[in-house]
């Protein structure tokens, strides 16, 4: 530990310690903390005048343990940490009745400002459901972009393009974004000079620049995430549909594409995709007429579940 640490910092580690290592010795705590057997015991003296129950125990399996009685101390979170609580509970879809939120939330309401920014903002950030084989970000790194987000600082990131490919990128990070429990880093590419969303378990590295940036005042993460991923796949594709685009808007996820107004009676939708018949089955959930423009594969798919369609309810 810092010898400039203040003797109040001190204290509170040797409650930490305790709690986590019941049955810790005054030189084992003396050691953690960098001072001396004698003035572990003086902090020690401080928590019990503070009237919380510090009991210790004599012989070759005594030390110190935390007696009955004590009222739980305020929580005490690094960056990091409280941004891992944040991602354990966001792997899995969780409504917002749900017990574990409502807990997520209260202890977000009484973290220290900066961090619980940084971790609310991610938490309000978020679209549930995780996709299968998803791989977690190291929560350090993840802390590292969400705190320069929040706080709009540009960044070098070390990109992993292919397992033996890193390239280093300098972005403007806008905002991390979790969506089905893969988490992206929307920013702004320097080298590029292009908006770009990067997999964030694929960044190996950041350090910051010391400039700073502004992010569009109109800046919607997620739904921009959701476009984003709804593009450059194989097989394009142009649907019409004959409803209005507020009608349209409710039955399909933004992750399906871009809607654009045709009329005040239809909406074109324009994405992309490496699974037409897969596609072809979300679109008819629509519940509305539509008709598929663009790549003959969309169109087979179209007519190939038209057929079943057809045959099922002949078999009806």
């Amino acid at each position: 530990m810092a010898h400039d640490v203040s003797p109040t910092a001190r204290t509170l580690t040797v409650l930490e310690l305790i709690q986590n290592r019941p049955g810790i010795t005054a030189e084992q705590l003396g050691d953690k903390l960098g001072v001396s057997e004698r003035a572990a015991r003086r902090y020690v003296a401080i928590l019990r005048e503070a009237e919380i129950p510090i009991e210790s125990v004599r012989g070759p399996y005594g030390g110190y343990r935390v007696g009955r009685g004590l009222r739980l101390p305020p929580l005490m979170f690094s960056t990091t940490e409280a941004l891992g609580l944040v991602m354990a509970v966001l792997e899995g879809p969780r409504g917002a009745d749900d017990p574990v939120e409502s807990a997520l939330g209260k202890i977000i309401r009484v973290l220290p400002e900066p961090i619980a920014r940084s971790t609310d903002a991610v938490r309000k950030v978020s679209a549930r459901a995780a996709d299968p084989g998803i791989r977690t970000p190291e929560p350090a790194i993840t802390a590292a972009l969400v705190a320069a987000s929040t706080e709009r600082r540009r960044v070098v990131v070390d990109y992993a393009l292919a397992p033996d490919r890193v390239t280093p990128m300098e972005v403007d990070p806008w905002a991390v974004v979790v969506r089905r429990g893969r988490w992206y880093l929307l920013c702004w590419s320097h080298a590029k000079d292009a908006q770009r969303v990067l997999r964030i378990d694929k960044v190996q590295g950041v350090a910051e620049t010391g400039a700073d940036f502004c992010a569009p005042d109109d800046l919607d993460p997620l739904a921009v995430v959701e476009e984003h991923l709804a593009k450059n796949w194989k097989y394009p594709i142009e649907v019409i549909i004959d409803a209005p685009i507020d009608q349209v808007r409710h039955r399909i996820a933004r992750s399906m594409g871009r809607l654009e107004a045709i009329t005040e009676t239809q909406t074109r939708l324009l994405a992309s995709t490496d699974e037409p018949a897969w596609y072809i089955g979300k679109l008819a959930e629509i519940d509305a007429p539509f008709r598929i423009l663009g790549s003959p594969e969309m169109q087979e798919a179209s007519r190939n579940l038209g057929q079943r369609l057809l045959e099922a309810s002949n078999s009806a």
